[in-house]
């Protein structure tokens, strides 16, 4: 009887026992199912409405993509994030996330619940139970977990909440892209796009096994596990994603071993406003957006804003920029502008030029320059809205402080020093600037735009922002007036004698007598064609005031050229500012038959999801005829077979009945048809040069920020000195490129060409009555 009373008792027990733990366990449940629903009902705070679910707002950069394809720029503000469709990602970074982050994501519905049985049971030792739809949740909806118990509750049941209505939202795919477009890696590395350019120079779809094994390790905590902080932590991490690929059979044991045994291989290649290529082009960009979208509402739902936000909504803006032309651009103007400005230092040291950079002024001339200088800067207009009195602001000038600034010789561009502010701007001062921009005439559309040497630095941009003196460059559209209205051919002579335009004729109140650069004239006749190859002026006052200031105007206007001109005589030399930008404009009229297309640079607009918001349309102007245009592309050939452009032929004779000259030790060596023009203003302040192949049309300048910041005499500092060598290296590079389709082809002809451009006749009657053959060496036509 004992026995029996005691079993009954155990059976009691247990059944007791059983009955109070499914009890504990529905009431578990049931906690859970209810602690869902008041998550649900908003009692645990508010959770996003159903529309957001179904179209998660994030912040997208908006892209600048050249015509070659290429991603060669972003507009945003915190958030550097471009999406990666799903199809874009490699098999290797998707295993690599599902194996260390969830490996049963494809089988549960948002919740891995032996995963959260395992992290409470051992109060997470062995590992958190987040799945990747939850993490995705709580990026986009929860935000960083709270440090206190309660909110962390709270918190992680809105995850839940939210990770199981994804997952009726999206497939599996979906919320794998989605959670990789959104982890911020560090580095402005936000998104897995911009992870993989940053730290390995790539797109995502070209990344390597251990590559993706990095960036996955990062998803834990992108700021630990940062591989330019933290490179063997980081190491670490990605052989522990590796570990978890092999555990899970997506690679062998001996692939593990081997891929655990490399180094973290980055190339790193930051992405901020002020670094990659074509700095200065996207900031006109950003100019040229702002203003279309001040133009252009937003068709925005409601809630919504109604106007485009360029660093936000991850618009799409395709360029007509070449990314591989862009390169070549930047590459010449750094190689050139190097060594210019070693040369320039060599003959500005204080033993030289007591008062460099400036030449030749007086104490109260760069007094004036420095004055203004210091007013315009950062510093002064930082400090006077801070409310800091003048004296203070002055006195800040001339205390030593460190800085970074720019440097030539460093790999960087920028060296560490100590100096004051005021000896920082006369350094900066110092450096010479250049400006490039280079167009396919046909259609307007710019290929490459270098405003400056170095954007960080020298944030003004020369091709659109600074207008300078455009000297000999200007003379083809006397030339063009006198060839269209005159219809004169390259190939009439005129003399080159000292020549006046008397007082009160076109406009000019005194005489002008224009000299030659050299000051020289020698007396004899002269064919138009070698005339502007070598910038004869007596030559060029006789046509503009045959044809008159207001003709020339009334041409260039057409031209593109938008600035109001003084019409009088002297505008023939060059005398008006202009711009890089609207002289390629104008230059690309010659080279298109007549036809002046206005430059554009963007061809195409489109939202995040593709749709076409803004097209370009050309803008066209017939201001030459094709006799006319032709003409004035075979008088600028002259400049390079004969001119000042020659070093580009590096070992070239035009004629050898007339030449026998060989121009030699310039490393260009083109043989190819090319039109051109060099420019140089008074005392050497500016130099250009413009350039021309069928098409393509370059033009290039270069100069001090001050007109007194220039070389002593004209070895160094014409424009054939200055300008031209960048376009010689641009050229080469890009010829060396067959994919470009640069033309390496001759100017197409008229079909009926009325205007004679073939001088051997001419020359013949110019050079009977040459007495010596050192006289016919002199003799150039």
């Amino acid at each position: 009887m004992a026995k029996k009373t005691v079993k009954k008792k155990n059976d009691k027990g247990f059944f007791r026992f059983i009955k109070w733990f499914w009890i504990l366990f529905a009431m578990g449940i049931l906690s859970v199912a209810f602690l869902f629903l008041l998550a649900s009902w908003g009692f645990l705070g508010e959770l996003p409405p159903y529309e957001h679910l179904e179209n998660p707002q994030t912040n997208l950069a908006s892209q600048i993509i050249s015509s070659d394809g290429k991603l060669i720029g972003k507009f945003y503000l915190d958030d550097n994030r471009t999406d990666v469709s799903y199809k874009d990602l490699p098999e290797n970074l998707v295993n690599a996330l599902v194996a260390s982050e969830d490996i049963r994501f494809h089988s549960h519905s948002g919740i891995d619940a032996r995963g959260t049985l395992r992290a409470l049971f051992f109060l997470g030792k062995r590992g958190g139970a987040s799945t990747i739809s939850q993490q995705l949740a709580r990026q986009l909806f929860v935000g960083v977990r709270s440090r206190n118990k309660f909110e962390t509750i709270k918190q992680k049941t809105k995850e839940w909440v939210i990770a199981t209505q994804l997952e009726r939202s999206y497939t599996k795919e979906e919320i794998i892209k989605m959670y990789l477009n959104i982890y911020d890696f560090g580095n402005n590395a936000d998104g897995i796009r911009s992870a993989s350019r940053i730290y390995f120079g790539k797109e995502p779809k070209d990344l390597k096994i251990e590559e993706s094994a990095m960036l996955v390790g990062m998803l834990q905590n992108s700021s630990l596990y940062n591989p330019l902080r933290r490179e063997e932590l980081t190491w670490k991490k990605r052989n522990i994603v590796l570990a978890q690929l092999a555990k899970y059979e997506y690679i062998s044991e001996s692939e593990k071993d081997s891929l655990q045994a490399l180094e973290i291989n980055l190339s790193y290649h930051p992405e901020s406003h002020s670094d990659g290529i074509a700095t200065y082009f996207r900031m006109y960009l950003q100019g040229f957006m702002n203003r279309w979208i001040k133009k252009n509402p937003k068709p925005a739902l409601e809630g919504e804003r109604d106007q485009w936000n360029l660093y936000l909504d991850g618009l799409r803006i395709y360029t007509t920029i070449d990314s591989r032309m862009q390169q070549n651009a930047e590459d010449a103007v750094n190689q050139h502008m190097e060594r210019l400005q070693a040369e320039f230092f060599v003959q500005n040291t204080p033993d030289r030029n007591k008062t460099a950079p400036f030449l030749d002024l007086t104490p109260e001339e760069t007094n004036r320059i420095m004055e203004k200088a210091i007013k315009t800067s950062e510093r002064w207009r930082k400090m006077k809205n801070e409310g800091k009195s003048e004296k203070e602001i002055r006195e800040s000038f001339t205390k030593k402080v460190e800085m970074s600034v720019f440097d030539w010789k460093s790999d960087v561009h920028e060296k560490d020093t100590i100096m004051t502010p005021m000896d920082s701007i006369r350094y900066y001062k110092s450096f010479l600037r250049a400006a490039m921009m280079s167009m396919e005439p046909q259609t307007g559309h710019v290929k490459a735009w270098v405003g400056g040497i170095d954007y960080k630095h020298f944030q003004y941009d020369n091709v659109i922002q600074g207008a300078r003196q455009a000297g000999s460059t200007f003379k083809p559209f006397v030339y063009a007036a006198a060839i269209d209205q005159l219809r004169l051919s390259p190939c009439d002579s005129l003399p080159d004698t000292k020549y006046c335009i008397e007082p009160l004729k076109h406009g000019n109140m005194e005489a002008w007598c224009p000299d030659n650069s050299d000051g020289k004239y020698s007396g004899r006749m002269h064919t138009l064609k070698h005339a502007l190859a070598n910038s004869i002026n007596t030559v060029t006052a006789q046509l503009i005031d045959r044809v008159g200031p207001k003709s020339v105007v009334s041409i260039v206007k057409n031209l593109g050229l938008t600035k109001e001109i003084l019409e009088v005589p002297s505008i023939a030399l060059g005398t008006e500012d202009f711009n890089v930008y609207e002289m390629v404009g104008a230059y690309g009229a010659f080279a298109n038959q007549g036809v002046y297309v206005k430059p554009v640079m963007v061809t195409r607009i489109e939202d995040k999801n593709g749709t076409v918001l803004y097209e370009y349309v050309p803008e066209t102007k017939d201001v030459l005829s094709k006799d006319v245009a032709y003409a004035m592309v075979d008088l600028m050939k002259g400049v390079t077979e004969g001119g000042s452009g020659t070093r580009l032929r590096h070992t070239f004779a035009t004629n050898q009945t007339v030449y026998k000259k060989v121009v030699t030790g310039y490393p260009y060596e083109f043989t190819n048809p090319i039109a051109g023009k060099t420019g140089t203003t008074q005392n050497q302040s500016d130099g250009w040069f413009m350039g021309m192949v069928p098409n393509l049309v370059t033009g290039v300048w270069v100069g001090g920020e001050e007109r007194s910041i220039h070389f002593r005499g004209l070895a160094y500092g014409q424009g054939a000195s200055m300008a031209l060598p960048i376009w010689g290296l641009y050229m080469r590079k890009n010829y060396a490129n067959k994919e470009l389709g640069v033309s390496e082809e001759d100017f197409p002809e008229p079909e009926e060409l009325s205007i004679n451009v073939d001088c051997t006749k001419v020359i013949e009657e110019l050079q009977k009555g040459v007495d010596s053959e050192d006289d016919l060496d002199d003799l150039d036509f």
